[in-house]
């Protein structure tokens, strides 16, 4: 079937405390997608989603240590457009509302229908596959593949290593603003030291392979997409 074909190259990331329903759920998608990985709490979750960088999240509320609403509010101070869907018991107007605000896909009250979080989950495949191929606004022929991890002129591929292409996608993400140093550290580095030196380098090699002028720099603050 269409859908399945669809699901079977994607990743989830499932944060729920309660073990029992955490792994039924988990268990059942397992047939569907390509990976699902656990976690018991939102804090385990962050760590995970830093790691794995899934494609998608699914997330409980009330957890212990860090609850679903400032996981996810960690997410996205690096990332606004991971798809999110929230499982919960709740349906407090509060949680609602910090949900609309960070910008979930869907809201799912416990008990869930394993056919609805299917659902669910191939419309957040198709978001992701609608915003797969960025076309760079200061010059159309340049267009970048997040499923292919590519960068084109026309139809010819740049090569790119791992680091230009984590410098390029966080851009993407955040093309309306500034991207960070402490941003850049977090989702080009991880667990590397961002040295000065090794941040001009790449900015410098980058600009060799994209149109003139695509990559501003505001001294002391970040960078971003002109």
């Amino acid at each position: 079937m269409e859908f399945l074909e669809k699901l079977k190259n994607c990743t989830i990331l499932y944060a729920e405390d309660e073990k029992g329903i955490r792994e039924n759920i988990a268990d059942s998608l397992r047939y569907y997608v390509k990976e699902i990985y656990e976690a018991c709490n939102g804090e385990e979750a962050f760590e995970i989603y830093k790691d794995k960088k899934p494609d998608i999240i699914l997330s409980d509320i009330h957890m212990p240590i860090l609850n679903g609403i400032d996981f996810i509010k960690k997410v996205r101070e690096t990332n606004r457009n991971i798809p999110v869907i929230m499982i919960t018991a709740h349906t407090d107007k509060k949680y609602l509302l910090e949900a609309v605000e960070l910008h979930m896909e869907k809201y799912i009250v416990k008990p869930v229908d394993l056919d609805i979080l299917i659902d669910e989950i191939s419309s957040c495949v198709d978001l992701l596959k609608k915003n797969a191929e960025i076309i760079l606004e200061v010059d159309k022929d340049y267009i970048y593949d997040y499923d292919k991890k590519e960068l084109k002129y026309k139809n010819d591929s740049i090569l790119l290593n791992k680091k230009e292409m984590k410098f390029i996608e966080v851009l993407i993400q955040n093309q309306n603003r500034i991207t960070s140093y402490n941003e850049l550290q977090v989702n080009v580095w991880a667990d590397d030291v961002m040295t000065d030196s090794a941040l001009r380098s790449l900015v410098r090699n980058l600009r060799k392979k994209l149109p003139k002028d695509v990559i501003y720099n505001l001294s002391g603050v970040g960078y971003r997409f002109v």
